[in-house]
């Protein structure tokens, strides 16, 4: 499942969608919202629980409801409600009947207002395990809410990152398995003899001169420079005869056939190539 998946309504109680309703209408009201739409959702910890975080506070628990409204709204938070303001809004998802904001949005808000470590790792684990998003766009959006230089935060995202290239690593081993490809080396260095370390890669079949590296990169300040770090390693890798298969860890999530076929096809293509130069294997 993943942020864009329709979600099966899961009937609330009363109380809790009476709350929800009531905290939506109050936002209207006060701010003179003509539309359900994106114009307010519900955001935060309230947004979780809608999309099933079992480590998410139940709603009736909640002192307060995050409202995510358009920056221009001239709303204050009051009693039991706080107004988030946004200069773009994401477009809601609708779960029973309320408009929700998605998870990687309500994650950044819900941990906007946290301090407590251990909470916040159990959250972004949660959203990476049960498959709500991938590590990368939790990490953009948390940085588009300058959340990073909170060390507590950071500490999360780090073993949030982990958590994401272990599970991706495990479905690119279930993907060679399952579609019967050649078995690889992997997780390995490669390097020239006598020369240069050219690179660290997740699967190399060598007398293929095939690898794949999986782009499990944290979209933080520093994306272009590591991503032309990446594009080095594979314009050198490719210079020497090398074929690279990038794969995403959303592309092995939702497309495993697919991403199978571009590997079995660079296998393929082997033949009719150039034999590659000779290099170094060394276990990473």
């Amino acid at each position: 499942m993943n942020h864009n998946t329709p979600i099966s309504p899961r009937p609330l109680p009363r109380s809790a969608e009476d709350r929800l309703h009531e905290v939506l209408h109050h936002v209207r009201r006060r701010g003179a919202v003509p539309a359900l739409g994106s114009e307010a959702m519900i955001t935060g910890l309230a947004a979780l629980a809608l999309h099933r975080f079992s480590s998410a506070p139940p709603l009736l628990s909640l002192d307060r409801i995050d409202v995510l409204v358009p920056r221009t709204r001239r709303l204050r938070s009051t009693g039991g409600v706080r107004v988030v303001r946004a200069q773009d809004l994401p477009e809601p998802l609708e779960i029973a009947g309320v408009p929700v904001a998605p998870v990687t949005r309500a994650l950044a808000d819900a941990l906007s207002g946290l301090d407590d470590a251990e909470v916040v790792r159990r959250l972004l684990t949660e959203a990476v395990r049960a498959g709500h998003c991938e590590p990368g766009t939790v990490v953009r959006e948390l940085n588009r809410a300058r959340l990073l230089n909170q060390p507590h935060v950071v500490d999360a995202v780090d073993a949030l990152l982990a958590e994401g290239r272990s599970i991706a690593e495990e479905r690119l081993y279930e993907m060679v398995r399952e579609f019967a490809l050649p078995d690889p080396m992997w997780n390995v260095d490669l390097r020239l003899p006598g020369g240069p370390h050219l690179g660290g890669l997740d699967a190399y079949w060598p007398d293929q001169a095939v690898a794949v590296e999986l782009d499990t990169r944290a979209p933080r300040q520093d994306d272009d420079a590591l991503w032309s770090e990446y594009t080095r390693k594979r314009e050198h890798l490719e210079r020497l005869g090398i074929t690279v298969v990038h794969i995403t860890p959303r592309k092995l999530r939702e497309a495993m056939e697919q991403q199978a076929t571009v590997v079995r096809t660079a296998l393929m293509a082997a033949t009719d190539r150039q034999p590659a130069a000779y290099v170094v294997v060394l276990p990473r």
